[in-house]
């Protein structure tokens, strides 16, 4: 009783949130040990805590399908869908600019990748069958070392600085989409205005869907890069002490725990049947920015004080409900939601390889919702 009472506090503070649910009835079974029925799972694997790998990026290249030409119609209307035609392609020109500027950061960030480990590699190679202590020539190979991943630092900089511009022609292209489907509403136009506002309805859509993934992909690779730079940075730590004394001792300690983020995936995939299952945590996103983040951390975290080796499965719902088009967008919705919570969750501490993500959808939910299991 008094183990429950415990749990049901934690699940009052939650209750204060809109957009999160955390019942005195969902964490405990969760928790009990129980090899719990589930569907098939991807997991996220640990990044390498030994030796040299470099840093996993992006590979998709993110081009605009262009605009389709229109003719005048001599209509208020379709001078407004020209104005339209116009917006489109600037901010496709916009999106094309930031596609270039990513992949000659990925291709820059690679060749110093590829150099900071040959110059590592031959470190310890000399310290592995042991040189004098500070030798010269090692001491300046660790140098160019470290300036080499100071470099690679910086493009994580610049990667969140075209991230901010990509978040801008983000919010530009909902702002077009939605005057495009205000035009509709307009008297006073002909079956050609209309028709080729579908045209551009169409396009308007496509290039949506296509800053969405830049952004999503850009912010991966930051995060994989960032994390990339801090495990070597705690390398090149512990190689100067090597260099210092002449031996080789190995790698930072810290990064037999924490690896860098692996690629996240999961959208799309089923979990089978989850009513045999109970959630630790339901994070409805009922509203923009659901401040779920600290009753987050709280169940997390009295989950692993009940079991250490606690893996945590975090499963995307998407509603049944609307359109095609509707559930389309809310599939892609609530795959970001799912996405930033895992990143919420590594960067709360919890080791990627205690995470695994997947998606579902529901017949009765209301909202997308994130849940997280225990195993």
């Amino acid at each position: 009783m008094k183990t429950k009472r415990t749990w049901s506090a934690i699940a009052g503070v939650a209750l204060l949130l809109a957009g999160c649910e955390f019942t005195d009835d969902a964490l405990i079974p969760s928790l009990t040990g129980d090899d719990p029925a589930g569907g098939e799972r991807i997991a996220i694997p640990p990044g390498a805590s030994e030796g040299n790998q470099l840093p996993t990026l992006g590979a998709n290249t993110f081009e605009p399908g262009g605009v389709t030409a229109g003719q005048p119609t001599g209509t208020e209307v379709g001078r407004r869908v020209d104005r339209l035609r116009d917006d489109l392609g600037r901010l496709q020109t916009s999106v094309s600019n930031d596609n270039s500027e990513l992949q000659t950061l990925r291709q820059q960030t690679i060749s110093d990748a590829r150099r900071y480990q040959d110059l590592m590699a031959d470190i310890q190679s000399r310290l592995q069958v042991g040189t004098t202590p500070g030798n010269p020539t090692v001491v300046a190979a660790w140098t160019e070392s470290q300036t080499t991943l100071d470099r690679i630092a910086d493009s994580v900089g610049q990667m969140n600085a075209l991230s901010n511009k990509v978040a801008n022609d983000s919010a530009l292209s909902a702002f077009i989409l939605e005057s495009v489907r205000a035009t509709y509403g307009l008297t006073g136009a002909v079956d050609e205005d209309h028709r080729q506002l579908a045209v551009l309805e169409d396009e308007v859509n496509r290039t949506v869907v296509l800053i969405d993934r830049l952004l999503n992909e850009l912010n991966e690779d930051v995060a994989r890069q960032t994390n990339y730079v801090s495990r070597e940075r705690a390398d090149l730590t512990v190689m100067s002490v090597a260099v210092k004394n002449g031996e080789l001792f190995g790698s930072s300690l810290s990064n037999r725990a924490f690896g860098n983020a692996a690629p996240i995936r999961g959208a799309g995939n089923t979990v089978g049947n989850l009513g045999n299952r109970r959630p630790l945590v339901v994070i409805r996103f009922d509203r923009p920015n659901v401040p779920y983040q600290e009753p987050l951390f709280t169940a997390v975290r009295e989950a692993l004080n009940r079991r250490p080796g606690a893996v945590f499965d975090v499963v995307s719902i998407v509603p049944q409900r609307g359109t095609p088009a509707q559930v389309a967008l809310n599939a892609n919705q609530a795959r970001r939601n799912a996405e930033q919570v895992v990143q919420n969750l590594t960067q709360m501490g919890l080791p990627s390889d205690r995470l695994s993500l997947s998606s579902t959808s529901s017949g009765t939910a209301v909202n997308n919702e994130v849940r997280i299991y225990v195993r």
